[in-house]
């Protein structure tokens, strides 16, 4: 389904590094919990999105992480592939990390509980979806009432093997569907604050 059409980004973000995200992300992230969001707003067949894909999607995540790969600032982020989110994390450059004050769990409870093939999971909690029109992740989304946003542009992509799992006994409870994540490394362009 269609998600709601984004927004301009207005003067109310500002655009920082990532070394002022506030607060610890294992916090934020594990017990906060986050939005990702990948896709384009500019419509089918522009932007880096194919003809017949266009459009973003949503979901709400707890696990993640913030850090440094081959030197660069990273983000890391985990997609189910039976996600809607998922086809857009893989055919778009950039994604989102959207994070929110507690006032705003309900609306993450939501966007983790529907599905963006048949709701418009913004529009059902509440949410104003916004693109960064300029700056560092210009195209990129974020949601107006978040209070930070990290803009990443995908660099590795890789899916979770079984195989390789060194604590199976703790890592396979986790897949009851063998439904295993694949991982997203993001460098991030930038962090957005809203003010």
């Amino acid at each position: 389904m269609r998600q709601r059409e984004a927004v301009r980004a207005g003067p109310e973000w500002t655009e920082a590094g990532i070394r002022e995200f506030s607060g610890s992300p294992v916090t934020r992230i594990g017990d906060g919990w986050m939005l990702i969001t990948a896709g384009s707003v500019l419509g089918p067949g522009t932007g880096d999105l194919p003809a017949d894909r266009g459009g973003w999607n949503t979901m709400t995540a707890s696990w993640g992480g913030l850090g440094v790969l081959w030197g660069v600032e990273t983000a890391f982020c985990f997609i189910r592939p039976c996600r809607e989110t998922f086809r857009f994390a893989n055919e778009a450059s950039l994604f989102s990390l959207s994070f929110f004050d507690s006032s705003h769990h309900r609306a993450l409870e939501i966007c983790g509980a529907l599905s963006g093939r048949d709701t418009d999971k913004a529009e059902a909690a509440g949410l104003t979806p916004v693109v960064f029109e300029d700056g560092a992740g210009a195209g990129a989304l974020g949601f107006r009432e978040a209070r930070e946003v990290i803009i990443c542009q995908k660099m590795y992509s890789h899916d979770f093997d079984p195989a390789r799992f060194i604590l199976p006994e703790e890592i396979e409870q986790h897949y009851p569907e063998k439904d295993y994540h694949r991982m997203f490394a993001g460098k991030i362009l930038g962090l957005r604050i809203r003010r």
